[in-house]
């Protein structure tokens, strides 16, 4: 009897501490809701979106600690990376990623072009400079150029843009949940308690189907 009213306090005392945890994050505080919900690229689940550009140094620090956490994302949870696109190299480089996607080699070469520009401060900044340096990795380089001319390629970049209009950010990194919540580093309070607000929200929406 001692052991079942131990385990049971123990069941009371844990879920007190995550109905705490979760009323620490409100809408307008740590994350906002939009008005608009945005529908998400694969309904029926939940979809976590990072806005990002490859030229920003604070994306680029949130790098290991989001693969950390997006290497253990239930199947339920569907994340994709959505380049910002401000103007100037911001589209160069967001179509840079877009045709790195259309080849099918992103996620082989995302962390080589972030390094590139962050620690060996290549610009990237012309079609033919990401051409000879993705030609290093492997990537093809005349296939990479005429994809990055493409019609696919710029009917998706201009949808991008047109998603983050949508998602009304203002800067990166941002995340948006289940094209619902949208929120960034500075109002979570750093790039650890960015994702706790991420999973405190995917179970927001998976407690709502």
């Amino acid at each position: 009897m001692r052991n079942l009213i131990f385990t049971a306090v123990l069941a009371f005392t844990g879920l007190f501490g995550a109905l705490a945890h979760a009323q620490e994050y409100q809408a307008g505080k740590e994350y906002v809701e939009l008005k608009s919900p945005v529908p998400v690229s694969q309904p029926g689940k939940i979809e976590v979106v990072e806005l990002f550009w490859y030229g920003c140094p604070h994306c680029y620090a949130f790098e290991p600690t989001l693969n950390a956490w997006v290497g253990k994302l239930p199947e339920d949870v569907h994340f994709k990376r959505v380049p910002a696109m401000f103007g100037g190299v911001w589209n160069v480089h967001g179509q840079l990623f877009v045709t790195l996607e259309a080849m099918g080699v992103e996620q082989k070469v995302h962390d080589a072009v972030f390094n590139a520009i962050h620690k060996e401060h290549q610009k990237l900044a012309t079609p033919d400079e990401m051409a000879d340096f993705l030609a290093e990795h492997g990537v093809d380089r005349e296939k990479f150029l005429s994809t990055y001319d493409s019609f696919a390629v710029k009917g998706q970049v201009e949808k991008d843009k047109k998603l983050a209009m949508a998602y009304q950010i203002t800067g990166v990194p941002t995340m948006v949940v289940n094209g619902k919540y949208r929120f960034d580093l500075g109002s979570a309070g750093g790039p650890d308690e960015a994702l706790k607000v991420a999973d405190y929200l995917i179970q927001k929406e998976r407690a709502a189907q």
